[in-house]
């Protein structure tokens, strides 16, 4: 077994995919090829994991990576061994999801957020400014501009905002938001940001790369 790190009580979830070329962002390979979108999830992926460490210069965090794709010695040997791995495991995302919660908070967590890694303005001070407004709010959303979210964050495991969800649509906050309301949670909410999925969405990952380099 691995030596993983404890669950703080805040703890954060960082969904991804192992960057296989074919299998990876597949609506950016018209653009970039099948190398050059699994490229891009790797960055994306490292990107994400470099804002996450910053937060934990600060802040009393555990994080987790839960992937799909590969297999554990493949992303041991793509991002390290001292990270703390698990697969998504199977069902829809918001099936992944609800479990990845649940586990979570089974582990001890009491503030939990999870996030994928498409979107590159995620950054330490959005992670932070999320996990206080939990102190306040029962849920926090990350609105994307496509009508999804790229953040997540409860006190307590409800896996009803994971139900009844059209993922990958432009009704997925929508929905949520809904379900949120008719469980009368308290939702609190993020700045407005764009997730990279499309050829379109290219320019705003140049501009990052324009501004760390």
């Amino acid at each position: 077994m691995l030596n993983l790190p404890e669950t703080a009580k805040q703890h954060l979830i960082i969904f991804t995919r192992y960057p296989e070329p074919g299998k990876t962002k597949t609506r950016l390979i018209p653009a970039l090829g099948t190398e050059g979108a699994a490229n891009l999830q790797r960055q994306m992926t490292e990107h994400t994991l470099s804002q996450v460490k910053q937060l934990q210069k600060t802040s009393a965090i555990s994080f987790e990576v839960r992937f799909a794709g590969g297999h554990l010695q493949l992303m041991q040997d793509w991002l390290g061994y001292d990270i703390a791995y698990q697969p998504q495991g199977e069902g829809d995302l918001g099936s992944r999801m609800a479990q990845s919660f649940y586990n979570a908070f089974q582990s001890g967590a009491e503030k939990v957020l999870t996030i994928g890694t498409d979107c590159p303005d995620v950054n330490d001070q959005i992670l932070a400014e999320a996990f206080e407004q939990l102190q306040q709010c029962d849920l926090v959303l990350g609105p994307a501009v496509d009508g999804g979210y790229y953040l997540i964050g409860l006190q307590r495991s409800v896996p009803e905002l994971f139900i009844n969800i059209d993922w990958g649509t432009s009704q997925v906050l929508q929905q949520t938001i809904d379900t949120a309301q008719t469980l009368n949670l308290l939702v609190n909410y993020l700045p407005l940001l764009a997730d990279i999925d499309r050829p379109e969405d290219l320019p705003i990952w140049e501009k990052l790369l324009g501004l760390t380099h």
